[in-house]
């Protein structure tokens, strides 16, 4: 990458980890504060806590859409603000009622899908597969930072001061972005990042994104009820008080930490990703049955937490991978597109899900209830079929060469799919990385590199 480029990535990328912390240090101290707000029943609690997913689903697509038509820092600062003043209504609300307005504007600053085209407006297309995942391990590190924050923070500061620190980090996300951050030569739209509208449906119905929809669906469910329940149950069975609970989180995300990166390295070493996909779900459904079994027992529920935490991490992990892996290539971005709309509205679905059990059953109910889905996805995932360790490579070209190599391009070992879109005169590739290192693919990258001298 050049100078630019990686400032550009370290930039956008820091923005999304300012907006990712301020979003998440609340989850784990949430329904704790939110039990004391006026007004407030366990479903209005579950509501507020997932109200954010559902803004952010219904404007996702359409703040990516405005970006390229307005320019991308125009929404992203609007997108920040929003999230700024929505944290801002959060901090200063008493009431439950305040609270679900705050936490639906914080949603409304969907921008995620905007900061990655900005990145993909400043890299170049050969640096482009590494720029998105470096923001990908960003936004997975920002979770982790976040969840050990919030809970700690608590301890010097109201869990109410959280939204005022959020409201900080969105105010200096925008000073990031209009200082560090390069304005793009020209903002144009993406395949890789962005979605098209017209191939909703066909990706949509396809059965093997079909799965790995509903998967990130039912873990953002799981997510998101599950800490509507957590909190309290810490505090009311094991006696471990709101601000002794960052004691807790610290080890366990700590440990979750190492056995998900020991797991990724082995299932990528190995080329098994279904089997460790297969059984993160497992794990995921045997620390929801410990919390539920268990909660009186501080041990147990720790164990269960540091489970919950690796089974989580792991498949928040793997599953963009496996849409990249099986999405067409020139429709990654519409695949992603539905992939982000379901884990948003999982977290909707999982707040409200788990507020009215505790309402209508008993808090440990919301365990059982993660059970069962838990179950149902184990028997959804058990089909899928196990994916090819598929890269996407682009080159850019007119389409009189491309039908001059065409031929030769499809028959290089390891080539998958290779579609051409004349419009952005840009051919996506889909290869085995073996692939990179075969002669034809080396001579055909030093054929086109002579000819754009």
């Amino acid at each position: 990458m050049t100078s630019n480029e990686r400032r550009a990535v370290s930039a956008l990328s820091l923005i999304m980890a300012l907006r990712m912390v301020g979003l998440f240090m609340i989850l784990p101290v949430f329904a704790l504060y939110a039990h004391n707000l006026q007004g407030v029943t366990p479903t209005l609690l579950g509501l507020a806590m997932g109200i954010y997913g559902l803004t952010q689903a219904l404007l996702q697509i359409p703040f990516g859409a405005l970006s390229d038509r307005l320019g991308r820092k125009p929404i992203i600062c609007c997108g920040l603000l929003l999230f700024a003043a929505g944290s801002l209504i959060a901090a200063m609300s008493h009431t439950i009622s305040g609270m679900i307005i705050g936490r639906a504007l914080q949603g409304t600053g969907a921008v995620g899908s905007t900061i990655m085209a900005m990145i993909a407006d400043l890299t170049r297309e050969q640096h482009r597969t590494k720029a998105m995942a470096i923001a990908g391990m960003t936004i997975g590190l920002s979770f982790s930072v976040a969840m050990v924050l919030g809970p700690i923070l608590t301890r010097w500061i109201a869990v109410g001061d959280l939204f005022f620190l959020a409201t900080i980090f969105s105010l200096v996300a925008i000073g990031v972005l209009y200082t560090i951050v390069p304005k793009p030569a020209v903002s144009t739209w993406h395949r890789e990042t962005e979605p098209e509208l017209s191939a909703f449906s066909t990706l949509f119905k396809n059965p093997e994104l079909m799965r790995l929809n509903s998967g990130i669906f039912i873990l953002h469910v799981i997510l998101t009820a599950s800490f509507v329940a957590i909190p309290i149950t810490l505090q009311n069975y094991t006696g471990l008080a709101e601000q002794q609970q960052g004691f807790l989180y610290t080890p366990t995300l700590l440990l979750a930490f190492i056995f998900t990166l020991t797991l990724i390295i082995i299932a990528e070493k190995k080329q098994q990703l279904k089997s460790f996909f297969i059984i993160s779900i497992i794990v995921l459904a045997l620390s929801e049955a410990l919390f539920w079994l268990a909660p009186h027992s501080l041990a147990i529920m720790a164990m269960a937490l540091t489970l919950f935490l690796t089974g989580f991490s792991v498949l928040e992990a793997f599953l963009p991978s496996l849409v990249s892996k099986t999405a067409p290539a020139a429709r990654k971005g519409t695949a992603l597109g539905i992939y982000s709309c379901a884990q948003f509205f999982g977290i909707f679905v999982g707040g409200l899900v788990g507020g009215l059990l505790y309402q209508q059953f008993h808090l440990l109910s919301i365990y059982l209830f993660c059970v069962v889905i838990s179950l149902v996805w184990l028997i959804i995932a058990s089909s899928m079929k196990p994916p090819r360790h598929l890269s996407t490579y682009l080159l850019k070209l007119s389409p009189s060469h491309w039908q001059t190599i065409e031929a030769t391009v499809k028959c290089i070992p390891g080539v998958a799919e290779a579609a051409y879109v004349p419009e952005e005169g840009i051919a996506y590739l889909r290869i085995e990385k073996r692939t990179l290192q075969h002669p034809d693919f080396l001579h055909l990258q030093e054929t086109l590199q002579s000819q754009h001298k």
